[in-house]
């Protein structure tokens, strides 16, 4: 168990030193994955990164919420399989990976938490479309971190700008802003027959630019039952015409499969960790994914001085997905949407104002067919048969206000929302139902800047998160068991404050310590209707949880200890309370059992999770460069379920420790380069739970992390210039 004194006020002082974003400034041109001449040391540039994921472009230090920008030179040495490889030094960013692939649990300030599949929370986007369903559901099987270019990720409450956001926004960014043609080929292999290939290569002319990312992943696991294999291909095309005016053209097609171990009790943890779950097997429980989207983007900027912008972005999806569970399910999703949005940027009284409104809308509509489950096989019996409509609209504005000397800001945002699930039963008609949620969700933030490089920030708002379609799922013992959406299900909403400080402080002319970035926010949350899962014969339906209060605390940052030598570090602490919980429970006979939760602590959420990464940077000649890393981070114990105890005394996971080693060589021969990188993880080979199924009605809350496993990689690159 954690004991909190494990935490020293020398550690806790050092965090408070640092930030929780780093990025690697470049003094020269990155092609690819592999730079043309040496990276500099990590820095976090605060002065000169314009961030768009918070819908108002400004610079880090000007935004008064915590804001991330990562470059992909900070993972270019890194395994590249998930996003809990490029994203684990985030403070407030708590990633769980079920089997060592691409399915992680992604939960900031426990919103995404309750998410057993998938994320839920937080909003994802790609290049600014929503990899988000119009119910907030979201799986990130297109994200190809060998085609990403930067990282823009927004803590905390979003809701006033994104439907579905109370967790905060991601937004992957694709490389194309590159200066000139390149062609890279990438190769990464490893542990559990760990295979990734693929092809990117990128076109720029004065006029027009092309990217081109293709690869290919298989993976055997390292549990049996776990095995995945992916085709990802990513392309966008960018159109300068000049005058202000550009315009994107964006499309992706992702094909693969996953099969799922499944959770286990406590006794067969303990009996053998990796082993799968029997049903699982039984049922070939597994995914089957086909899905592909285009977009397209028009931006342009007119007025005086180009003071007013307009920017336009229609899309449409397509997705074909199997699902083997207790019955073979077969979905097909047909989705249109489109963002709009205006900017005006003017001055009041000498101060300036960027003022914007704008609107988003989703649509998705397709068949649902479910059959009988055959070891895995769809069988001949229809089950059931029905027509799913989910959709969203909203519209929101923002005004960013400088109320003060370039120093002091005011940021006003608001957003209405109306989610809507319409379900048509093709069999039995009398099942239809229709469910629509709506909210309005203001915010309101203020940015001092002590100086150029530290300000204060602090904000208060409100947030709003509909139920998912999966959570939509009616269960026996409701008002109305007799339709398909459970009519006792409500949105969960919340009432948002925090306070923070973060900055860079750079002084070129000392030797040591000339770069601290840090980053403190402290947050406080009040949910009302909180959405929480359950299972009833291993199956999972959700329910409200009455009322919760989290309390936490956001700490990093990173210094340059001499030149080369770079310490990051991050600490998050996460105290979520139930305020008032009468759960009703259903026993095997399918009666409800009435239980008192208030006072328990949230299910999957560590009390105490603290990293720390020290890297060195050598560059053997103006070509060469190579890289060393080192990491450790540590978890608390989490609890299982909210009752928090079970009666095998499983109610909680163990705390634990892992230990991460990278090493990196980067070389430029001409216009050719070549990367060679490789790694261990988990290094003391550690048994942990790496996932929490949280709510098992039959005890199956145990999904093992990835024991110790090697991985390497090689790229090739060749600049056009």
């Amino acid at each position: 168990m954690f004991k909190s004194k494990t935490v020293s006020p020398v550690i806790l002082l050092l965090f408070l030193l640092m930030s929780s974003a780093i990025l690697q400034a470049q003094q020269t041109l990155v092609v690819g994955d592999t730079s043309m001449t040496k990276v500099d040391s990590l820095t976090y540039a605060t002065d000169d990164v314009m961030v768009t994921a918070t819908r108002v472009e400004r610079k880090i230090i000007d935004i008064p919420y915590p804001v991330i920008r990562l470059k992909n030179t900070q993972y270019k040495f890194s395994k590249k399989v998930s996003i809990d490889n490029v994203l684990e030094n985030v403070p407030g960013l708590f990633l769980q990976s079920r089997y060592g692939n691409h399915d992680v649990r992604v939960a900031i300030r426990g919103f995404g938490s309750r998410s057993n599949t998938g994320i839920r929370g937080v909003r994802i986007l790609l290049d600014g479309i929503p990899e988000s369903e119009p119910d907030g559901q979201t799986r990130i099987e297109a994200i190809d971190f060998n085609s990403i270019g930067s990282i823009e990720l927004v803590k905390g409450n979003s809701s006033s700008l994104y439907t579905n956001a109370p967790g905060g926004v991601i937004n992957f960014i694709n490389d194309i802003y590159f200066p000139y043609s390149f062609a890279t080929q990438f190769n990464e292999f490893g542990s559990f027959d760990l295979r990734r290939n693929g092809l990117k290569f990128g076109i720029r002319t004065d006029k027009y630019g092309f990217l081109g990312t293709y690869s290919y992943h298989n993976y055997k696991g390292f549990r049996p039952h776990s095995e995945d294999y992916w085709h990802i291909f990513n392309t966008v095309v960018d159109v300068l015409p000049g005058d202000g005016t550009n315009l994107q053209i964006y499309g992706y097609f992702v094909d693969g499969l996953i099969k799922l171990p499944g959770s286990l009790t406590k006794e067969e943890f303990d009996e053998d960790p990796y082993q799968a779950a029997q049903r699982e097997i039984d049922r070939d429980a597994k995914r089957i994914t086909q899905k592909g989207r285009i977009g397209l983007k028009f931006n342009t900027k007119f007025g005086t001085n180009d003071n007013q912008e307009i920017e336009i972005m229609p899309y449409g999806t397509i997705k074909y997905f199997h699902r083997t569970a207790a019955t073979y399910r077969i979905m097909n999703r047909y989705g249109l949407g489109s963002s709009f949005r205006y900017i005006n940027r003017h001055n009041i009284g000498g101060l300036d104002n960027e003022f914007s409104v704008g609107g988003d809308l989703l649509y998705q509509t397709g068949p649902v067919e479910e059959y009988d489950n055959i070891g895995g096989q769809k069988g001949d019996q229809l089950v059931s048969l029905t027509d799913e409509i989910q959709g969203n609209s909203g519209i929101y504005f923002s005004d960013f206000l400088e109320l003060y000397g370039k120093r002091f800001y005011l940021l006003l945002t608001g957003r209405y929302d109306n989610v809507y699930f319409q379900n048509d039963d093709m069999l039995l008609g009398s099942r239809s139902a229709f469910r629509r949620f709506e909210a309005f969700t203001p915010k309101a933030a203020l940015n001092f800047k002590l100086t150029q490089s530290v300000a204060i920030y602090t904000s208060y708002g409100l947030s709003f998160d509909s139920p998912a379609g999966n959570e939509m799922d009616n269960y026996p013992t409701s008002s109305n068991p007799s339709i398909n959406l459970n009519p006792d299900l409500n949105a969960q909403e919340s009432r948002n404050f925090e306070i923070g400080i973060k900055g860079n402080i750079r002084s070129f002319d000392e030797q040591m310590f000339n770069n601290v970035s840090f980053e403190v926010t402290f947050f406080n949350i009040f949910i009302e209707n909180e959405i929480i899962p359950f299972e009833v014969y291993g199956d999972v339906f959700f329910r409200n949880a009455a009322k919760t209060t989290r309390n936490g605390l956001e700490v990093g940052g990173s210094v340059d200890v001499i030149k080369g030598l770079n310490l990051q570090a991050s600490y998050t602490y996460s105290r979520f309370e139930y305020d008032e919980y009468i759960a009703l429970t259903i026993d095997d006979n399918l009666d409800t059992l009435t239980q008192d939760f208030s006072g328990n602590l949230a299910p999957s959420v560590p009390m105490h999770n603290l990293f720390f990464a020290l890297s060195y940077n050598h560059s053997f000649t103006t070509d060469i460069t190579g890289f060393i890393r080192g990491s450790v981070r540590y978890v608390s114990e989490m609890y299982v379920n909210d009752e928090n105890y079970f009666v095998d005394n499983s109610s909680r996971t163990e705390d634990y420790t892992t230990l991460n080693a990278g090493i990196g060589l980067d070389m430029v021969f001409g216009k050719f380069n070549m990367l060679v990188s490789g790694g261990v993880n988990n290094i003391s080979d550690l048994v942990y739970a790496g996932f929490v199924n949280i709510n098992s009605s039959n005890g199956r809350f145990y999904e093992a992390g990835e024991p110790r496993n090697f991985y390497g990689g090689i790229n090739f690159g060749y600049a056009f210039n």
